[in-house]
């Protein structure tokens, strides 16, 4: 990669939920992998501001860049199970559906091949980082670090706990094993780079309260007591049989999982909350007050778990909570942030009726915002990705609209303006539409040829 990279032409980001900015002829500096100037049009541009030794790439009419896809929520080996298991309840989805797919994961062969793919169709759908669950195996959770590692996704990943509540064959064997496998994952991914700013992260991963037992919890909560930079997922208020089930085993706690995980010191502001779709006022507030992300995963909401559950997302906007979106892949059917796009705007209209008006539904613009800079608000990343502000490192996809990709996307026309390019691309485009995806300035993946 040169030093200087220049881009010149439309580029399109957001800098919170209301602001969307689309520049038509803007020019973006990236040295070593960050983001050092952006001007609004070439006018603006110094005459001494590019060196002559710098990489300059013309974006051609049509084209514009837009700031890398954030996945608050994936489950990594669940990708060779996308869309089975469809209509079923969500315990029953795990028993029938999920976990002896996940066993599959105890073989690093077979780990290492669907995580090869997975990690590459994430990556060619524009997805520059992502919160990965991976299964319960270790040297499962091994493999896959090591391969957004060498390939350049920026990740969280997190071996997933579970000691009771699940067959024999997937199972921990006690709280002190998972607790020990957990602590080496955390080692072994800390050890692939060894910087402070390395690209793969480990996060914490109780799959959720059901599945582990309180000395496993507590465990856990000790770990990210004792290193307040670990990252911590889980499931949280996806659905009512889940909801019922851990109110059983916690009655201790009146069905508030918001009071059940911080008594174990699981919750503070790198907490990732996936789902959140049944809150009482109590829990937005709870989570608003322990300043915790949402993971918004509405393909999975309205299609697996048991009803059409939809995530209060406009009142978690109002309260402040930091909200971005999830493939949750494979309970999601796709591994597309733009069908997740897609699907929270249907999923707020649907909200907005159930409310009788009081949730709005979301604005494209709002929805893009949470698929890039929102997630990165709740990756605890905002001052590293999420747009091309100075500072930020480039995480970017190019975008190309030319009728001649054959694409599922609406044909491009001649009077059609950057922001109807922007909408077309978002509502109908696919992967075939992103020709280059960078991170931290590293062209990845792409369908254009490389550059």
């Amino acid at each position: 990669m040169p030093p200087v990279l220049v881009f010149q032409g439309a580029v399109i980001h957001s800098l919170d939920a209301d602001s969307l900015e689309i520049f038509q002829d803007a020019t973006l500096i990236v040295h070593n992998g960050c983001v050092t100037e952006l001007y609004k049009s070439v006018a603006d541009v110094p005459h001494d501001a590019i060196p002559p030794s710098a990489e300059v790439h013309r974006i051609p009419f049509g084209d514009f860049l837009i700031p890398g896809f954030v996945d608050t929520h994936n489950h990594a080996p669940q990708w060779p199970m996308r869309g089975l298991g469809q209509g079923l309840h969500i315990l029953d989805w795990l028993d029938q559906v999920t976990f002896p797919v996940e066993a599959r994961f105890a073989d690093p062969v077979y780990a290492s091949k669907m995580y090869e793919h997975a990690v590459q169709d994430f990556l060619r759908n524009g997805i520059t980082t992502a919160s990965y669950y991976g299964s319960r195996h270790a040297e499962a959770t091994h493999i896959l670090a090591g391969v957004c590692h060498r390939v350049g996704q920026r990740a969280f990943v997190g071996k997933c706990n579970m000691d009771r509540n699940a067959p024999d064959y997937i199972r921990e064997e006690s709280a002190a094993a998972s607790l020990r496998e957990t602590a080496e994952c955390i080692r072994h991914i800390r050890a692939l780079d060894g910087s402070q700013d390395a690209l793969v992260k480990p996060v914490v991963t109780p799959r959720f309260a059901i599945s582990c037992t309180p000395e496993l919890l507590r465990g856990l909560g000790e770990m990210i007591e004792r290193d307040n930079t670990l990252a911590m997922q889980t499931h949280f208020n996806e659905a009512q049989q889940e909801i019922d089930a851990t109110t059983k085993l916690f009655p201790e706690f009146g069905g508030s999982e918001a009071d059940l995980y911080q008594s174990f010191g699981l919750l503070n502001q790198r907490a990732i909350l996936a789902h959140c779709t049944i809150m009482t006022d109590y829990e937005k507030e709870r989570v608003k007050e322990l300043q915790c992300g949402v993971a918004h995963c509405p393909i999975s909401n309205m299609t697996v778990g048991g009803g059409f559950m939809v995530a209060p997302i406009r009142d978690f906007l109002r309260r402040g909570i930091k909200i971005g979106l999830g493939t949750d892949s494979g309970g999601g059917w796709a591994s597309q942030m733009l069908a997740v796009i897609r699907q929270a705007i249907i999923a707020s209209n649907a909200q907005e009726v159930f409310s009788k008006g009081k949730d709005k539904a979301l604005s494209l613009e709002e929805v893009f915002y949470l698929a890039t800079l929102g997630g990165a608000k709740v990756l605890c990343l905002d001052d590293r990705i999420g747009n091309f502000e100075a500072g930020r490192e480039f995480d970017a996809v190019w975008v190309t609209t030319s009728t001649e990709l054959q694409s599922a996307m609406t044909p491009r026309e001649e009077q059609d303006s950057l922001k109807r390019l922007f909408e077309k691309f978002v509502m109908t485009g696919d992967d075939r539409n992103m020709s280059h995806v960078y991170v931290r300035g590293r062209r990845v993946a792409g369908n254009g040829h490389a550059v």
